[in-house]
């Protein structure tokens, strides 16, 4: 864990700081789709993300989901940590986008830590203002882009996180992530093909404008 530590972190935090998360953190690895923080959950530790990609999804009264924000490796979630700062229930899910290592660390740190390191306290600000800009993102979207171009902002950030333009991902679950209809992302999906931005395939979609 040392040297995932160092190669992700080192950069940012003194080597105090480091050996603190090295003695205290808990090393943890999840599989593609794995839910990873559920809605409701009381959250007892935070995550910093070592590899891959997590999905932030918000939940309505009904069950359906939408996306909020992906977090990439070297991030944290500022949801998280609101709910480890408030002992808060969760009220995100959190899914594996692809294959995760996580460091997870104990909540009673994280107010100790603002004090102590200065280099953590930039990093949770930090946190803060990238994640505030990913939800007004998010709002802006919904508000004003057309659902032929929600979708396709869509498949670039998913294409983006996992770093591969070839995404294997199913009609429906695009449904259930931009919280509309399977026919209706069916039908894009075919227009964004004749626009020549992305290609279909039985299993897989191919974006060709990034």
């Amino acid at each position: 864990m040392t040297n995932k530590l160092d190669f992700n972190f080192g950069y940012l935090f003194e080597e105090e700081l480091i050996s603190e998360i090295e003695k205290l953190g808990i090393y943890k690895d999840f599989l593609e789709d794995t839910t990873i923080i559920e809605v409701g959950d009381y959250i007892k530790s935070m995550p910093l993300l070592i590899s891959g990609a997590i999905k932030i999804l918000r939940e309505d009264e009904n069950g359906e989901e939408l996306v909020l924000y992906y977090l990439e490796k070297g991030d944290t979630c500022a949801m998280t940590l609101s709910c480890c700062m408030g002992q808060t229930k969760s009220k995100i899910r959190a899914v594996a986008e692809t294959n995760v290592e996580l460091i997870m660390l104990p909540k009673e740190k994280m107010a100790e830590w603002l004090g102590k390191y200065k280099t953590w306290q930039a990093f949770i600000l930090q946190t803060y203002h990238n994640r505030m800009d990913e939800l007004l993102e998010a709002l802006d979207t919904i508000a004003f882009l057309k659902m032929d171009e929600r979708l396709f902002k869509y498949l670039k950030d998913k294409a983006m996180v996992t770093h591969n333009d070839v995404l294997h991902v199913t009609h429906k679950q695009i449904s259930e992530d931009l919280h509309t209809s399977r026919v209706v992302v069916s039908r894009l999906l075919k227009k964004l093909e004749n626009e020549n931005k992305i290609q279909l395939y039985r299993n897989s979609i191919k974006v060709l404008v990034l």
